[in-house]
């Protein structure tokens, strides 16, 4: 059950977003906790997970699968847990939510791409003990039944975790993602309205990419699918974070790169906001996680034990020491191709989650807050 004691109320914390001489809206957002997940079994206190299947449906919030280390991190031998179970959430108050039911899952799942339609929670892809999945699933809430609904969609044409999705009209689009040797280029479409329909094959992404905040938006009344960011592990162990952005034209059917991020970032989330605008919250600029990899490297690559062992403990002390990820703010005016910053989350801000906006607030649930850790927060902020 939801502790009362959680709903802080951040009134003073109204956040206005920097914005431009010429096109670009002025925003505020108000932040609070509005719930938290609840224990998962086996755990008396909730500890949170990343990558959950995550939206909204016929007015309630979905929260399922995902995982954490329970146990132990990992740098000291602990080992990831994968779930299946799901809890409903619903707004009995105007600025809380209470736990209302739970469901489970087909199957363990984390890191797939989630987006809410208006059909349900299209869920994507992912990960689980089992290996990355090209599974494909839509998440519907019946208010009759008073149960989740869960509907087989059409394969993926690959396997893909941590890829990014998006939806324009009818058609969802997936992109990117990785599986457990490279990162995807590739780029997909379906018409979830369409029962019979099949992933489309569109233009490849222009490199290869997981991780990248994915979002639908228009530019001068132009619909364009945009991916931001993201990173690509490469087979030397060292993974390239990427500051660059593209925009897909819904209409020619082609890729141009707009105008990059103020710096390299994975791992975040965004919405679309307004006529012409993004959000993009949060994400890891990845210095600590590209130094890890360089020590990782190193370990494998020396046979020397002394040396490996101090390599390890380097290794040890850096992600014990993890700062946590960024809590910036961007705000991408398609028509200007312009990035602006605005007051950071007044959070620890998560990564590996999904940004949703539901109503005029935006919801981001739980989420990795630094190496190893979960949070169970719910946090919603309200755009005036």
């Amino acid at each position: 059950m939801i502790r009362l004691s959680l709903f802080i109320f951040l009134s003073s914390m109204t956040m206005p977003l920097n914005s431009c001489k010429n096109q670009e809206q002025e925003y505020s957002l108000t932040w609070r906790i509005a719930g938290e997940l609840p224990p998962l079994p086996g755990h008396e206190k909730p500890i949170g997970v990343a990558g959950s299947v995550a939206g909204v449906a016929n007015d309630v919030l979905l929260i399922a699968g995902g995982a954490n280390f329970p146990d132990s991190f990992p740098w000291t031998g602990g080992k990831k847990k994968y779930y299946a179970e799901g809890f409903v959430m619903k707004r009995i108050q105007k600025d809380s939510l209470s736990l209302y039911k739970t469901f489970s899952l087909p199957y363990a799942l984390a890191y797939p791409a989630c987006i809410s339609t208006p059909v349900g929670i299209v869920c994507a892809g992912g990960e689980n003990g089992k290996g990355v999945s090209s599974k494909a699933i839509l998440l519907q809430w019946n208010d009759h039944s008073n149960s989740v609904i869960i509907k087989k969609l059409p394969d993926l044409p690959l396997p893909v975790t941590n890829a990014g999705i998006a939806m324009h009209g009818n058609i969802i689009y997936l992109a990117g993602g990785e599986n457990s040797d490279s990162a995807s280029s590739g780029f997909y479409s379906l018409d979830i309205t369409d029962a019979a329909a099949q992933w489309n094959t569109l233009p490849n992404l222009p490199h290869a990419v997981s991780h990248a905040v994915v979002v639908a938006q228009s530019a001068a009344g132009n619909p364009l699918v945009y991916v931001l960011g993201g990173r690509k592990k490469n087979s030397n162990g060292i993974s390239d974070i990427y500051a660059s952005a593209h925009a897909f034209d819904l209409k020619k059917k082609e890729w141009k790169e707009i105008k990059s991020l103020p710096y390299s970032l994975c791992a975040g989330t965004g919405i679309a906001t307004g006529k012409n605008e993004i959000l993009l919250f949060g994400g890891d600029k990845g210095e600590t996680f590209h130094e890890t990899e360089l020590l990782i490297a190193a370990i494998n690559a020396t046979t020397d034990t002394v040396k490996k062992q101090h390599l390890i403990r380097q290794k040890d002390q850096l992600q014990s020491a993890h700062p946590g990820f960024s809590k910036e703010v961007l705000v991408y005016n398609t028509t200007t191709n312009n990035w602006t910053n605005t007051a950071p989350l007044p959070f620890k801000a998560p990564v590996t989650t999904t940004a949703i906006l539901w109503d005029n607030e935006v919801v981001i649930p739980n989420g990795e807050i630094r190496a190893g850790v979960r949070t169970p927060e719910i946090w919603m902020g309200r755009i005036q």
